[in-house]
């Protein structure tokens, strides 16, 4: 199945220890400074003391690939801040660096952690091994993390090699977000997944990926707690009408499933027929429907396996929704080619009840994403497993002409009646290359009006900001609109107009 390229559709030593240095300290690399003269790289001046997990970890914990009963090595920890934070979060975790940590075990574990080290190591050689001995000790999977070229006005030094000699005496090579990843791959002979920008993972076996992405795009149903018959009856109503299907045994809850063991098979097909609202089954399966056209289509985008490597549900839902694994695919084969089509993605956003739409893109917030139209879900999916989705974002903005797809932070979006952005992340996915722009230390930054429209309109918050907005226009705030757009500009039509903002509400504004 899958023979579609779907990239086309959107255009030595193992046991080579971590950082070992020279007995001078250095290692073989390009002179600097004069004829024959090699620096003195100080690797061990990299590695910062941290008082919470770092960013990759975070990642790891959040994807559920940090859990209870899964060994973890952090391979070149440095000070050992992971390792410390881990360990208060129950997991079973050592640490091993050569610097700070070399009595540490360097054993298999299911978990292998190599934060930021591929960055710091000069010589592309040893910088391979690494990352092949990290591979060989991870028996699941490999989180692997480095900073991106968009951190460069981070980083001043001299060229050396294929990076920087920083005034410290460090080294640092910065990856482009497309060269991790195929560095990973290459490095791992696995297919890899970017779970944030700078985070890949890279799993030891195809089903453990796929059941990944499964838990990314296709989120199980959840199940309602059962305490007693009535109510594990009421929860597995409620899982036919969020699934559209009943569940198999082994989906169902263990207690849910003890408290329904003395019906026998058709006793509980007729409660859920009696019990079950059919227009609520229907829409079920419309959705898990969907889902399953969307995880095929994204898993043609990383290279689609055969049936029986899906996840369990997937299979599942397959089987119930489509008449063969073969109409599935081919159906989410259409579905990936019409990221092609300009007209095609244009009137999706045109049908969307959800996000604003200006004249080259769709604004969706985080809330409302799930409930765009499918195509533009795979839009957005593709661009996050290309390059990874940040931790932090608020609204997702799709370009319809170019296939970008950003990540915009707002984070007082909820508070603020006009948010400022905080940072903004892009993925093309012709180039599957990112950028990052940051508005922290900025002055005069953009902001958002007309908040209602970025949501769904059922959500609890859209009335609010609706009224608000209406006062506005009103006001005669909005009638000058390429004066609004920054903060400036916006305070300034605020004064003209007699007005001032108090919480979501506006007021007329008095003379001091």
């Amino acid at each position: 199945m899958g023979h579609l390229s779907a990239r086309s559709v959107v255009q030595g030593n193992t046991k080579a220890p971590l950082g070992l240095p020279h007995a001078d300290g250095g290692l073989p690399g390009p002179a600097v400074g004069g004829a024959g003269v090699l620096p003195v790289i100080e690797r061990r001046l990299t590695a910062i003391g941290r008082a919470t997990l770092s960013v990759p970890a975070r990642q790891a914990l959040a994807d559920r690939q940090l859990t209870e009963g899964r060994s973890v090595l952090d391979y070149g920890c440095g000070r050992g801040g992971d390792v410390r934070a881990l360990k208060r979060l129950g997991c079973t975790v050592v640490g091993w660096d050569p610097y700070f940590c070399p009595g540490g075990r360097l054993e298999p574990a299911d978990v292998v952690l190599l934060t930021y080290v591929l960055n710091v190591i000069e010589d592309p050689a040893e910088r391979r091994m690494t990352i092949s001995r990290a591979w060989e000790l991870a028996t699941s999977v490999l989180v692997v993390s480095a900073r991106l070229t968009w951190e460069k006005s981070k980083v001043s030094g001299e060229a050396y090699g294929d990076g920087l000699l920083t005034s410290r005496r460090t080294f640092q090579h910065l990856f482009g977000a497309r060269e991790l990843r195929s560095y990973v791959e290459q490095a791992t002979g696995a297919r890899v997944v970017s779970a944030a920008p700078g985070v890949v993972y890279a799993f030891k076996a195809e089903e453990a990926r796929l059941a990944f992405l499964a838990q990314r795009i296709v989120p199980d149903a959840e199940w309602l707690v059962s305490a007693d018959t009535t109510s594990a009856i009421a929860a597995l109503v409620h899982y036919v009408e969020r699934r559209g299907r009943p569940p198999r045994l082994e989906e169902t809850p263990r207690e849910t499933a003890e408290l329904l063991a003395h019906f026998k098979p058709r006793e509980l097909k007729q409660l859920m027929r009696e019990s079950a609202d059919p227009e609520a089954v229907a829409e079920g399966a419309k959705r898990s429907t969907l889902n399953a056209l969307l995880y095929l289509a994204v898993e043609l985008f990383n290279g689609r396996g055969p049936f029986g490597s899906l996840p369990h549900s997937v299979q599942l839902d397959v089987r119930a929704f489509f008449s063969s694994y073969r109409e599935a695919c081919r159906r989410s084969d259409r579905l990936l080619l019409k990221l092609r089509d300009d007209g095609y993605l244009r009137g999706a956003m045109n049908a969307s009840s959800v996000g604003k739409l200006t004249p080259t893109a769709l604004y969706v917030h985080r809330r409302a994403v799930d409930r765009m139209p499918t195509v533009l879900r795979l839009y957005e999916h593709c661009a996050s497993i290309a390059a990874g989705r940040p931790q932090e974002w608020t609204v997702t903005k799709l370009r319809h002409r170019g296939r970008e797809v950003s990540w915009l932070d707002y984070p007082d979006f909820d508070r603020d009646p006009h948010p400022r952005i905080h940072s903004s992340y892009l993925v093309d996915l012709k180039s599957l290359e990112a950028s990052h722009t940051s508005y922290a230390h900025s002055t005069n930054r953009p902001l958002l009006h007309r908040k209602h429209e970025f949501l769904a309109r059922d959500d609890p918050d859209a009335p609010r900001y609706r009224r608000l907005t209406e006062a506005e226009v009103r006001a005669g705030l909005y009638d000058h609109p390429h004066l609004i757009g920054t903060e400036d500009g916006w305070e300034a039509e605020l004064v003209r107009c007699g007005r001032r903002l108090r919480g979501h509400r506006l007021v007329r504004r008095t003379a001091d």
